[in-house]
Parts: C-alpha cells; structure tokens; sequence
C-alpha cells in the first residue's frame, strides 16, 4: 500500500504556512509516500511564482497541480515548461506553456502518474473535459501503477460525473477550485477513491481566502477592491488516501480539515 495526500487550494502565505505546518506531521502519522498540491493561489492569492514554487517543493511537494489562475503571474509562466512536476489543466490549448500530467516515482518504486484537468461549467474556455480525460488517463495508464486526477472546477455535478466516467480507470480523484471542504469522501464500486473539493488551505476567516472587508465593499458598490488575502483561522484542507499499486485502486480514503496551532498562525503574513 502507498499513502497519497492531496492538498486543496494553497491561499497565500497563510496556506504555504499551514502546508509547511501540518506536512511534516502528516507524513509521519499517515505513512505519505505522495504528496499532490493545488497551488494556483499560493502567491499572494493568485497564480505561482518562482520563489513560491521552491519554497512549496522544498517540503517534500512531489506534484504541483495549478487551475483557472495558473498564468496569473508572469514571471511564474516559465515554470510550465521548466518544472516537468508543475502541471496546468490538460483540456487547455495545446498551445499554452506546461503539460497537463506527469508521472513521478516513490522510493519504493511505484509509479504515480498525475493528470490535472479543469471543468467547463461557469469556468473559462477549455476543451471537451471526457475526452481529454480518456486521453490523458490511458498515457498515465501506460506509464505508471496509479493514477490520481485533480478535477479543478466549480459545478459539484461536473466533479461527481467525471468520477464515474473514471472509476476502475483511477485511484483518487479529487476536486479543487471551490475552497470549501466537502464531507462526501468514499470509494466508487470499482475501487475509485473520491472528493468533491478538497477544501482550502489557507484562512478561513474571510471569504474563500480573501478580507471579507473588501468583498462586501465590491459586493455593496461594484467598484473594485484590492481582495487581499484573509488571515485568521488557517487551515488545511486536503484528502488521504490508502492506495493498493498492485490494482491500481483506493482501499481507504478520508477528508482533512486540519487548524493550523496559534503558534504558527501568529507569524503573520499574507
């Protein structure tokens, strides 16, 4: 068995705090082997740069899974085609910098392939999502052991479809994107491990990540605010997962909404 974890939205210092906080912890009461994390909101609340990315990899991040702001930052837009572990939604334009999976080795030996797609409904443009994710899942197939799916997108009935459409073809598939932890953690019938929405990792005393202050005043005026990142209540969301590399399928899997300790939220920061 191989112990997967992955990692809903990184928001901000506050959730590269809360990652840096509860990893070491985790991989030693969970056993992890994998660590996967969505950090398309890491720098500053949108998109990844280079600084950010090597901090997140120097915990021991095996895979970077990004989103709809994965290009948010310029000078970060290099890494997609440099970082061959830094993933964007595979259903883009194949024009766009980057790839869509990868496929990384434990140190026993396993092999973990990674396929990142995005959603479609209320979401910007991307190609046909079943589509992509047969071709994207029968390549990781080819190469490795297991296969885990980061669906990024909004509509809860997209995520849950796409579950089925993949089930006995995928280990874990998980969702990101909509920053609020789901409680609907389970197996499909033929062994696939399953979430709605990881949940965010960062504070929750806002909204989705950002001051409550400036949302409401956007909300109240239509004119725009800066929405700087929240900071009180960190936490982290994210999904383990048992994994059988022999079949290819999650034996045990559950929900994470873990409070980052006083000690650690004081050191500030956005």
């Amino acid at each position: 068995m191989i112990g997967v974890l992955a990692v809903g939205d990184v928001v901000g210092r506050p959730g590269r705090r809360a990652l840096a906080w509860h990893l070491p912890r985790l991989r030693a009461e969970r056993a992890l082997d994998v660590v996967v994390v969505n950090a398309e909101n890491a720098a500053s609340g949108s998109g990844i740069t280079p600084k950010v990315h090597r901090e997140i990899r120097a915990l021991g991040v095996d895979v970077i899974t990004m989103g709809d702001h994965a290009f948010k930052r310029r000078e970060g837009i290099p890494l997609f085609d440099e970082e061959p572990t830094l993933l964007r939604p595979a259903n883009w334009p194949t024009a766009a910098p980057g790839h869509g999976r990868t496929v990384v080795t434990t140190a026993a030996g396993v092999r973990v392939g990674v396929v990142h797609l995005q959603g479609r409904v209320f979401m910007g443009p991307a190609d046909d999502l079943l589509e992509a994710a047969d071709r994207e899942v029968d390549a990781c197939r080819a190469e490795a052991d297991v296969v885990l799916v980061d669906i990024h997108a909004e509509a809860t009935s997209e995520k849950i479809a796409l579950s089925w459409h993949l089930d006995g073809r995928v280990a874990l598939l998980f969702g990101t994107h909509t920053h609020v932890p789901t409680a609907d953690a389970t197996i499909r019938p033929q062994g696939l491990g399953y979430i709605t929405d990881c949940g965010m990792t960062g504070p929750y005393e806002g909204v989705i990540g950002r001051s409550a202050t400036a949302v409401l005043a956007k909300m109240r005026t239509g004119v725009h605010h800066p929405f700087e990142v929240a900071e009180g209540d960190v936490r982290l969301g994210a999904v383990w997962a048992e994994v059988d590399p022999a079949r290819g399928v999650t034996t045990r899997i559950e929900g994470l909404w873990l409070p980052v300790s006083e000690a650690a939220e004081s050191e500030g920061g956005a």
